[in-house]
């Protein structure tokens, strides 16, 4: 039997500007998207990470909240996408980091987080400067969303400034 993919809820406050309005646009034949899978879609210059989590289809940037890289290089477990660079983890059913990135920083309400290394890595010292100063101030940012609807077989993503 196949099941037949549902778009995820958008978390509360994370809807991309302009993307209530946006036209919807095809991106994926959804076949081409299956559990547990992640592919970038691109429109224009917009990189958006489609990702078929436990929750359903979820299309988000495609670039990790904390300094850009693509998070469909990373890995995804159930709603839970890893970061390919830094380590940091995000829930895409809530857009709110699991795992802060291993540089440390800012969350997006403002609390600090310290330099870490992944369990088996020596700790990688952080000598003082202006380097140091940028990776302490680096804020991870609320993720944004994009609706997404699924029809005769195509994921479609409501995509702003189309």
């Amino acid at each position: 039997m196949t099941t037949i993919p549902i778009a995820a809820p958008i978390p509360s406050g994370l809807l991309a500007i302009g993307a209530a309005d946006a036209p919807y646009v095809a991106a994926l034949a959804a076949a081409d998207l299956p559990p547990g899978g992640m592919r970038r879609v691109t429109f224009d210059d917009l990189d958006v990470l489609l990702a078929h989590t436990t929750n359903g289809i979820v299309a988000t940037d495609d670039r990790c909240p904390h300094m850009a890289a693509p998070l469909s290089l990373g890995a995804l477990d159930g709603c839970l996408v890893d970061c390919p660079l830094h380590s940091g983890r995000f829930d895409l059913a809530t857009g709110l980091p699991t795992r802060m990135p291993t540089t440390g920083g800012l969350d997006a309400g403002g609390t600090y987080w310290p330099v870490w290394a992944p369990e088996g890595r020596e700790p990688r010292p952080d000598p003082p400067g202006v380097k140091a100063e940028a990776r302490r101030l680096t804020r991870v940012r609320r993720m944004r969303y994009y609706p997404v609807r699924l029809r005769d077989g195509m994921i479609e993503v409501a995509v702003p400034g189309l």
